[in-house]
């Protein structure tokens, strides 16, 4: 969907962004991500320390054009991801970055429905909500059952929650890039 220029790009304003953040430095934005795309589109940015994550924050839909997303969801995944310390100055070089762009989300009727490399899924029960991109599955050697379990335990739920009538199951594809895996 975007060449590798626009995928550069994306990245490149995304390290930025990071950068910025640890070095307590404003934040500016390559005027060039404004070519990017208008069209609102989900996105989340991971971040990665010697292949643990260190940061992933996101948006599941598209709720802004790219150009405000990224930047912004770049430094929520830097200072704001609760689980983890703001990225810190002399962490930046040991920084991977990944983005993930969200097609929209499809709720599915059945749980065999769900393509594991293909679909993330999202569950929804009452007030609990939880999310895995796709790639978390295929880098975990997880089935799709494991996989339902495991976003039922994101969101809170108990990992057979999926099961129950109640549960709203939702997937999404996603373009996923990151920093030297040549896309």
């Amino acid at each position: 969907m975007f060449t590798k220029e626009q995928k550069d790009l994306m990245l490149s304003t995304a390290r930025d962004v990071i950068s910025s953040c640890a070095k307590n430095e404003n934040i500016k934005v390559n005027d060039a991500m404004m070519n990017i795309s208008d069209e609102p589109m989900g996105v989340f940015v991971t971040l990665r320390k010697n292949e643990e994550l260190r940061g992933c924050i996101g948006y599941v839909e598209g709720y802004k054009p790219l150009y405000e997303s990224i930047p912004e969801m770049s430094e929520a995944a830097a200072t704001r991801d609760p689980r983890f310390d703001p990225v810190k100055e002399d962490e930046i070089e040991e920084i991977s970055l990944e983005i993930s762009l969200l097609s929209p989300l499809e709720r599915i009727e059945s749980p065999e429905q769900v393509e594991v490399g293909k679909h993330g899924i999202v569950i929804k029960k009452g007030a609990n909500k939880g999310l895995l991109l796709p790639q978390v599955a295929t880098e975990n050697n997880w089935d799709s059952k494991t996989f339902l379990e495991h976003t039922c335990l994101k969101a809170n739920l108990l990992s057979g929650s999926w099961k129950d009538e109640e549960t709203e199951i939702y997937v999404f594809s996603a373009e996923v890039f990151g920093e030297g895996s040549g896309d």
